[in-house]
């Protein structure tokens, strides 16, 4: 599928400039909101929160060590599901998740929507990310399987063969082979296929890992469009009803840090792991445009800091349990 906004000669225009993003040295995600955790209350918040604020303390604490000149930059985030399920409104969410955060010595500097990670200001940005995805084929591969703009699965190897075609036990009937993971470490495979999106009502519906990959990218300050910043946070002043009518991104701390950092750090409960295990593997296989790549480690060298060219080792976890 093509787009008007993907056109070569925007392409070209993006690659020759870059609008710089102000950068902190580390985003901290707090984790994700759904309609589960939102049903169980302010007291269910506190709860969560108890549990993972000497994690985020932690983390704090090592970034100083690490930080090689000056006072860190940290920031903190949090997501809030409003793409796969509607619920309450933001009047009424956000300041619950503030006011539970500081309850428990914890401060939300900007909250998202995931909504947002689809599309924000009218920039598609799950679109833009997605032709900026470079599969990576298994070696020996034919080209037989479609691109993943036509399938919507990404792969970090070789699927096994199908083998339902022909007789049973016939001699045309081809041998069952494992899946394969490319560059797998000592030759033992962790085979990892991701449905990056489906079609619902003529319609794409991105899937959960999908979009979480665009939120670390928009973490890491890493998406442009023609060159321009993308989702850029709003200082909270009067929140709608309406989810539609919020921001991607909303500051509810004046006095935050910049969204964006050189690397992010997420707190989460165990059920997304094998979620952000698609991330990795998404991102994987994303070509950012290298004048911004190029920028945003040239500034970090300016601060002393050595970035990975691997955008999955910028990122660092913790898994918590989810009660």
């Amino acid at each position: 599928m093509s787009y008007p906004w993907s056109v070569d000669v925007k392409e070209a225009v993006a690659e020759r400039r870059a609008v710089a993003t102000p950068l902190s040295h580390l985003s901290i995600e707090l984790g994700h909101l759904y309609l589960k955790e939102f049903q169980e209350g302010p007291e269910g918040l506190e709860r969560y929160f108890e549990r993972i604020s000497p994690w985020v303390q932690a983390a704090t604490n090592i970034l100083r060590r690490r930080t090689p000149k000056g006072r860190p930059r940290i920031s903190t985030c949090f997501l809030v599901d409003d793409y796969f399920t509607r619920f309450s409104s933001p009047a009424e969410v956000l300041p619950q998740l503030v006011k539970a955060a500081d309850a428990q010595g914890l401060t939300i500097d900007y909250i998202a929507r995931e909504s947002g990670c689809a599309v924000a200001d009218g920039v598609p940005l799950a679109d833009l990310v997605l032709d900026r995805i470079v599969p990576d084929p298994a070696p020996g591969s034919t080209g037989v399987r479609p691109p993943v703009t036509v399938t919507g699965w990404l792969s970090n190897g070789q699927r096994s063969p199908d083998t339902s075609s022909g007789q049973a036990m016939s001699a045309t009937t081809r041998q069952w082979d494992p899946p394969t993971e490319n560059g797998a470490m000592n030759s033992h495979s962790i085979f990892v296929d991701v449905q990056l999106w489906d079609v619902r009502e003529g319609k794409r519906k991105w899937s959960c890992p999908y979009l979480a990959a665009v939120w670390q990218l928009l973490r890491l300050g890493l998406i442009r469009y023609d060159g321009a910043a993308v989702a850029a946070p709003v200082l909270a002043d009067q929140l709608p009803d309406d989810w539609d009518l919020l921001p991607a991104v909303v500051q509810v701390n004046a006095d935050a840090d910049a969204f964006s950092a050189y690397s992010t750090f997420s707190v989460l409960g165990n059920r997304f792991l094998p979620v952000e295990q698609a991330v990795r593997t998404i991102l994987q296989q994303v070509n950012v445009e290298q004048i911004v790549t190029d920028q945003v480690k040239a500034r970090g060298a300016r601060e002393g800091l050595t970035l990975p060219d691997e955008l999955w080792q910028r990122i660092e976890y913790l898994f918590v349990a989810d009660r």
